[in-house]
């Protein structure tokens, strides 16, 4: 059989091969005992009809096919079929195959074709571009390099197919009927081209039913019937080169996978597009609401710091002895004070009590007149709620003028245009009018109180008052003989963080018989509680974004399960190239995560501009912008459509690295 001698060792070899397939458990015998033998430098012609067992051999031979039975050796080493591993590096290191359908992957170029066998040697990028223009160039296609498969007749693709099988320079060279689909003239070229290839100290393995083809090799094999009826030696086999070269293969590296899935994911881009758009939408949602959410909470934050100093706590009476609320301390604070404000009082050793708090700056006794009058040229106005100025109230809620100094008072803007009107508001500032309530003496007796004040300012905003210095108010009680104990006190803490705490310990100071004497009011509280509605709404509107973000994960699952049905082929070839399992799911995993990714950018770009849009629309009503994007709302969208996207390939990508490798590449 061997030109080389019987003794000499086979550089592959087949032993006893049995090869049955199985249809309802009736058995069909394809392989019945091969034994051959091959050498390099040869061009073997495996010649037999169809049905023969010829591609089945060729599967075994290729490290394609798991299961039979017998040996397969290479350099005198069995190949363990049975480790997945090992033939997906036989494949890659060993084994180069033509095929009769030429098995281009469509969306690469010719010369990305022939870089993906490239893309599994240690070569540098230069070097394997260099590589492939080469062999590109020996077998005349240099001018198509740039072109995709489409653009190329059946010659020029096979021509494709020799330079990509011999791209990481493989010992053996497996062709599948390789002039099957050819005319007379691109036969003879290829057939010349395998013969170059044997020469160079390759093995060449053709199948295929034509005799012409058979006669142009070194030798024929004859299969017929799943057994081996011929050898025939044409002429010797090639000698070995000197120096033969050698390029050292490698795992596919992930970068590799990275490109080829952009590449894909580019060429089917208007498709792929709509996905992202549909992505983007729901990511847009989230961000959009989480924005809206930001924002809100920050302008009712605004509007109330602006109203009233968040690191002063308002402090009053508990005249239940229980722990009460702050909606509680509120709403029994108007009925009290209108029915019994002596019993409002807080005794100047509480008032110590407060001063000596950790974390408190100051305290600043208050006195507060639940009803009173106004006068002003014969204009009578009634209210509600006269207090003295402290620290709780701030600047900004004075609209016109300035803060009380001592016999002055501040207006709310609805005192100042009923006393005036309401285009000449602002021209009460200076002057000067009367104040009226009544108070109680020491002996709990009814008081007439009254005084001339000059108006030092207007306040605008719900929390805003009437007010007067403490100091002008105690004036004016001593000269009406009336009480002048405090009922109520503004805490200043020294910062905003020990607000809460210095709350809590003043609702828990306690007099002589063990009962709460004082509740405290905090702005923090207030906020918290339109804080925590507002999360609510915001979270329920994300949420329902949310819902378009699962279609969307839907959407990528379906495109990613229709992406493996259609480049099953392609699948079947990077097999057959030595491309791993988990090189296949890294495939489809990393174009579904470029789709999410480039979903997200979209998102952001449609969420910068309709940001835009509406705090500029709503600027001018509101002096904030009312849509708020945090950078943790942005890497939240970024994780989120990754993370989506990644997930909603898993399956499909499972899917096709789990495919067998023979029916991928028998899929149309």
């Amino acid at each position: 059989i061997n030109s080389k001698g019987e003794d000499a060792m086979a550089f592959l070899e087949l032993k006893n091969i049995y090869k049955s397939y199985y249809l309802d458990k009736e058995e069909f015998p394809v392989l019945k005992g091969i034994d051959l033998q091959f050498d390099r430098g040869e061009f073997v012609s495996i010649l037999g009809e169809s049905g023969g067992g010829k591609s089945t051999l060729m599967n075994i031979i290729g490290g394609l096919d798991r299961n039979f039975e017998g040996e397969v050796l290479v350099n005198g080493k069995i190949l363990d079929h049975k480790k997945e591993k090992q033939l997906d590096s036989y494949r890659r290191a060993t084994v180069g195959y033509i095929y009769q359908s030429y098995n281009l992957i469509s969306h690469l170029t010719v010369l990305d074709n022939v870089l993906v066998a490239l893309d599994m040697t240690t070569l540098t990028k230069e070097d394997r571009r260099k590589r492939a223009l080469e062999l590109l160039d020996k077998v005349g296609l240099s001018e198509q390099v740039k072109k995709h498969p489409n653009h190329l007749s059946g010659g020029q693709k096979q021509r494709v197919a020799i330079a990509r099988a011999l791209a990481s320079d493989p010992q053996i060279i497996i062709a599948d009927e390789p002039t099957g689909a050819l005319d007379a003239q691109n036969t003879k070229e290829v057939l010349a081209l395998l013969d170059e290839i044997a020469r160079d100290g390759k093995l060449v393995i053709a199948v295929t039913h034509s005799q012409e083809v058979a006669d142009n090799g070194t030798r024929i094999v004859h299969l017929a019937d799943g057994k081996i009826d011929g050898d025939e030696r044409l002429r010797p086999a090639y000698p070995i080169p000197e120096d033969p070269t050698e390029i050292t293969p490698r795992v596919l590296p992930a970068m590799a996978s990275y490109r080829t899935a952009f590449k894909h994911l580019t060429y089917n881009f208007w498709r792929n597009s709509l996905i992202m758009l549909g992505t983007a939408i729901g990511i847009f949602a989230v961000l959009l609401f989480s924005g809206l959410g930001n924002g809100i909470n920050g302008y009712i934050q605004n509007q109330i710091n602006s109203l009233a100093n968040p690191q002063a706590i308002t402090v009053f009476k508990n005249t239940t002895g229980k722990k009460m609320t702050q909606e509680q301390i509120q709403s029994s604070l108007g009925q009290t004070m209108a029915a019994n404000p002596q019993s409002m009082t807080i005794s100047d050793h509480n008032i110590d009590r407060l001063r000596k708090l950790d974390n408190v700056s100051s305290v600043q006794p208050g006195i507060m007149v639940s009803a009173f009058q106004l006068d002003y040229n014969g204009k009578k106005q009634s209210g509600t709620s006269l207090s003295t100025w402290s620290k709780a109230i701030t600047s900004d809620s004075i609209k016109q003028g300035h803060k009380p100094k001592n016999g002055e008072i501040v207006l709310t803007k609805q005192q100042a245009i009923q006393l005036s009107s309401a285009k000449n508001y602002k021209q009460m500032v200076g002057k000067t009018i009367r104040l009226s309530f009544t108070w109680i003496d020491a002996n709990n007796n009814p008081v007439p109180v009254s005084g001339n004040f000059k108006v030092a300012g207007i306040t605008e905003g719900a929390s805003a008052g009437t007010s007067i210095t403490y100091s002008t108010m105690r004036a004016l009680l001593q000269k009406a003989n009336a009480s002048t104990a405090a009922n109520f006190a503004t805490v200043n803490v020294t910062n905003l963080d020990s607000v809460q705490g210095v709350a809590n310990k003043i609702d828990n100071l306690r007099g002589s018989n063990n009962k709460r004497i004082l509740g405290a009011i905090t702005v923090g509280s207030i906020l918290k509680t339109i804080n925590t509605y507002v999360s609510l709404a915001s979270t329920v509107l994300a949420s329902i974004a949310g819902i378009s973000l699962l279609v969307s994960a839907l959407m990528i699952i379906v495109t990613m399960y229709m992406s493996v049905s259609e480049r099953t082929k392609e699948i079947g070839i990077l097999r057959a190239l030595g491309e791993r399992k988990k090189d296949i799911r890294r495939l489809f995993t990393s174009e579904s995560v470029f789709i999410g990714l480039f979903s997200a950018i979209l998102a952001l770009l449609i969420v910068a501009v309709v940001t835009v849009i509406i705090n500029h629309a709503l600027y001018g009503l509101i002096k904030y912008n009312i849509v708020q994007i945090t950078v943790g709302n942005v890497i939240f969208a970024i994780v989120i459509a990754i993370v989506i996207s990644f997930i909603a390939a898993l399956l499909p990508a499972r899917r096709a690295a789990n495919l067998n490798p023979i029916d991928a590449l028998a899929a149309d």
